[in-house]
């Protein structure tokens, strides 16, 4: 159970405290945006309470603790639930409160990362408990009950986000390590706040207050009782309870690089079919796809999907057949070891597997402007998701980029802002956005697309005050009053570890199957007993799919297609190379193999 559970909080922060301000703060019935508050209806509690136990609460009960892992799930059955952030300090402030029917949790709970906000009884009442294992047999085996959890979890994570909840950046705007943490919580959809060093009245007396200097910056602080200068990705995702990697050299069946719609799609193909899978990501789960707004021309999706959703389900799938996930974890080595490939990681651990899958996709190539350097992370940005959208507040802003991608973004940035230009290189749209998402981005009226024009300098101090472009077709100049720009421009691979030792072509794409004019020996193959097989490198058993192989279609559902397919010929290249008795290969994995080669 949760620290605190059956305590009373200290004296200065006695329930009547909080108590006195919720009906003024937060009334009970507020309207529910982004259906982060659903009430469960009466079947769906019975159903819940066949799983779970019934448990008595008092007035003052901490039920979760702020900074603590969240390790059960609470459906409140009577009484309120207060949810709080800074229980107990001086800046302690009321987010919600739950009443019967209502659940207790948010996207943390999910991946058993540490609570943003404190649990506390308001007053007695009764509470539903169900463990974690519970809670995700649950979700991955009941559909209606699983999507209302999921859905509300990501509203909830997103309202947090939104509030200004968890833990605090401070740092310049112009230091590359403060733009560094803000991309890495953004990413993560980790709350948090950014408190600029030059003109935030807070970041001083936050400094005086821990004794710090503007040199020892950035500077992460949580809870008023945790204080990291200038931690890394490693550092920060310890502190808030993102799975790291193993500490022993891991071996298995199945190592995937990346984790966007790709690599998520191997993993959980994998693991549901016995394979022992370890997926790893550098940055973010979701990779490109994960900051998109809305995905519109996903199969089985008619009103769209965030990327952010689609992820978030994704890695509960792959979690729920046994992949086990593991970032911030940048891989910078590949060699063959011992009839496995051992992969090497920044921090110089190394995992080990019998098959590779790489799914590392691509990024969008930062643009190289006079004075753009400066604003990248500030008002420059490469991704658009709420987090950057909330920092455009009612300014107008400019997109760069001709693929549906840049559409989305354009669309998604309309809620937030009264113009969005739109300013494409190619004399047209259509040579590479869908046709749904032109109709739209054409009739919007808040949107105006500039064709033939490209950007020539970024101008602004400390934020984007204009932008300088040039009609290419028609030689002329203009200026365009732009708050902030958002950069969707062609993609490149993140490949440069792979040089050397994999088949790339000249943009730096894995080169797979029949386009591979390179690498081993031909009795290398012949050793194998095949042919190279499709998705499959110049390595044998090691695999690329998605945006990170050369050739392949730049859309999620073919990468989700890539990454399943990858699967099929891991399995066919396992059966090739097994050896009787191997002692990482489970039984369950042999049968999976021989169904697959029957």
């Amino acid at each position: 159970m949760t620290s605190g559970e059956g305590r009373r909080p200290r004296e200065e922060t006695a329930p009547q405290a909080v108590d006195s301000r919720v009906d003024e703060a937060v009334p009970f019935e507020t309207p529910d945006l982004y259906g982060a508050y659903p009430r469960l209806s009466d079947d769906q509690m019975a159903h819940l309470a066949q799983h779970g136990r019934r448990r008595a609460v008092d007035a003052g009960d901490v039920l979760i603790r702020e900074g603590e892992r969240c390790e059960t799930f609470y459906v409140v059955l009577s009484g309120s639930v207060a949810i709080v952030e800074g229980y107990g300090t001086p800046d302690e402030r009321l987010l919600r409160v739950h009443g019967p029917g209502r659940f207790i949790g948010e996207l943390g709970l999910l991946h058993g990362q540490v609570a943003f906000y404190t649990a506390v009884a308001r007053e007695p009442g009764d509470v539903l408990v169900l463990s974690m294992d519970q809670l995700r047999h649950l979700v991955s085996t009941d559909s209606t009950i699983g999507d209302l959890v999921l859905q509300a979890c990501l509203g909830r994570r997103a309202l947090l986000v939104g509030q200004g909840a968890g833990f605090r950046i401070i740092g310049s705007r112009y230091s590359p390590d403060t733009r560094r943490l803000r991309e890495f919580a953004a990413r993560n959809r980790l709350p948090h706040r950014w408190i600029d060093l030059e003109t935030d009245q807070e970041a001083e007396a936050l400094l005086r207050r821990f004794g710090v200097g503007p040199e020892e910056t950035p500077l992460v602080i949580w809870r008023d009782t945790t204080l990291l200068r200038n931690p890394g990705n490693a550092e920060l995702a310890r502190l808030i309870g993102l799975p790291s990697l193993p500490a022993d050299n891991h071996r298995g069946d199945l190592l995937v690089i990346g984790s966007g719609p790709a690599g998520l799609a191997a993993a959980v193909n994998a693991a549901s079919e016995g394979l022992s899978t370890t997926l790893v990501e550098a940055m973010a789960t979701g990779g490109q796809a994960g900051t998109s707004s809305r995905i519109e021309n996903l199969i089985g999706f008619p009103s769209g999907i965030s990327g952010a959703e689609l992820t978030e389900r994704a890695v509960l799938q792959a979690n729920k057949f046994g992949a086990r996930i593991s970032l911030p974890a940048e891989a910078t080595g590949l060699r063959p070891q011992d009839g496995h490939y051992t992969v090497t990681f920044a921090d110089g651990s190394e995992i080990a597997a019998r098959a590779v899958v790489l799914a590392t996709g691509a990024r969008y190539r930062r643009l190289h402007i006079p004075g753009i350097e400066r604003l990248e992370g500030t008002s420059v940005h490469y991704s658009a998701t709420v987090y950057e959208a909330q920092q455009c507040r009612a300014d107008p802003v400019a997109v760069v980029g001709g693929g549906n991608s840049a559409g989305q973004a354009v669309l998604f940035l309309t809620g937030f802002t009264p113009r969005v230009y739109l300013l494409v290189r190619g004399p047209s749209l259509a040579a590479h956005m869908s046709r749904y998402l032109i109709d739209q981005v054409e009739r919007h009226p808040r949107v105006r697309v500039m064709l033939n024009t490209e950007v020539t300098e970024a101008v602004g101090q400390e934020t984007l005050e204009e932008l300088r472009v040039v009609d290419s077709r028609a030689g002329q100049h203009r200026r365009l009053a732009v708050r902030a720009l958002f950069v969707f421009t062609g993609a490149e691979p993140h490949t440069e570890w792979l040089a050397g030792t994999l088949a790339l072509d000249d943009r730096g794409f894995v080169l797979t199957g029949n386009e591979v004019q390179e690498g081993p020996a031909p009795e290398v193959w012949q050793s194998q007993g095949r042919a190279r097989m499709p998705l499959e490198t110049s390595l044998p058993g090691v695999f690329a799919a998605g945006d990170v192989r050369s050739g392949s279609v730049k859309r999620v559902a073919s990468a989700v297609g890539e990454g399943s397919m990858a699967i099929h010929f891991v399995h066919r290249h396992l059966g090739h190379t097994a050896a009787p008795g191997n002692s990482d290969r489970s039984p369950h994995t042999r049968r999976k193999e021989s169904a697959w080669l029957a």
